[in-house]
């Protein structure tokens, strides 16, 4: 087995080093324009063969493109001459309509031999250097085949993602934009607005003075990568703003109960959430509502 993995950074790296471990017969091949990430790859045995220029996939049974969401396209562009018949392409975007549409434009009739993944799982970190063979391991990763796409094709993703240890789920493109502009691409919008807004601050000294866990908890993802979220916000600005706008509906409600000092509404809003996220985080997920289901 031949993959090439385009975009050795944290996701990229991280699959590599999995692979290693999983599939200890396979040849894999990393590129990336950065060397410095393709020297630390390299020197972390990750992979086998290392290369700046897209044409190296050439020889490659699976193909993953591991890059931000905004250069996609370019890269689809650029694959495409070089994508064996027989070969497999997938990607690892955070978003899957507009991935899938660059696709579609770029790869022609060899749009069949994509099968659009996402795997639920990162750090805050980016590069190889944050890169772990275990990044994988019990997360969520979903595929949104096409229906050009063979079931042969599709298995063979599947079964790549479960020799990294994921748990694989199939939706549609556009339910898993809905879903992921709701629970992954609005917090980190939330948690880059709270640092920014009180870093411009006058005070902004004072305030990060006595910043401590609960600020470190509630912001660590604002430490992510803001080329990776800036791109993932703008192609998934549709949903997202939907979602920031029923956000900002429910925080004005308890704006509301705070200024009126309505004690009762408070507690009772705040006691709802805790009890979600402790339902959620025991994977009590029967005590939820699922109308789409």
């Amino acid at each position: 087995m031949n993959i090439a993995i385009i975009g050795m950074g944290l996701i990229g790296g991280s699959v590599a080093l999995s692979l290693r471990a999983a599939w200890s017969g396979a040849r894999i091949t990393g590129i990336d324009r950065d060397e410095v990430q393709l020297t630390l790859a390299l020197g972390a045995s990750a992979v086998d063969v290392s290369a700046t220029q897209l044409a190296a996939i050439a020889t490659a049974d699976i193909v993953m493109v591991c890059v931000p969401v905004a250069q996609s396209a370019a890269v689809f562009e650029l694959i495409a001459p070089h994508l064996r018949a027989d070969a497999v392409l997938t990607d690892v975007g955070s978003t899957k309509q507009s991935v899938i549409a660059a696709a579609r434009a770029s790869l022609g009739e060899k749009i069949s031999q994509f099968v659009p993944g996402h795997p639920i799982a990162g750090r805050e970190h980016a590069g190889f250097a944050a890169a772990t063979a275990t990044l994988f391991e019990g997360k969520n990763v979903v595929l949104a085949p096409l229906s050009e796409n063979s079931a042969e094709s599709v298995e063979r993703i599947r079964s790549l993602w479960c020799a990294c240890g994921a748990n694989v789920v199939e939706m549609t493109p556009d339910a898993h934009d809905a879903i992921f502009a709701a629970v992954s691409h609005l917090p980190h919008l939330l948690a880059f607005a709270l640092v920014d807004d009180l870093a411009q601050r006058p005070n902004a000294k004072s305030l990060f003075s006595f910043a401590a866990s609960g600020f470190r908890d509630f912001t660590r993802i604002a430490s992510s990568s803001p080329e990776m979220w800036r791109d993932i916000a703008i192609n998934n600005r549709d949903a997202l703003v939907a979602e920031m706008d029923r956000y900002l509906e429910h925080a004005a409600l308890l704006r509301h109960a705070l200024a009126k000092s309505d004690g009762a509404a408070l507690f009772a809003l705040m006691s709802r959430a805790r009890e979600a996220r402790d339902n959620w985080l025991a994977g009590e997920l029967d005590h939820f509502r699922d109308e789409s289901a």
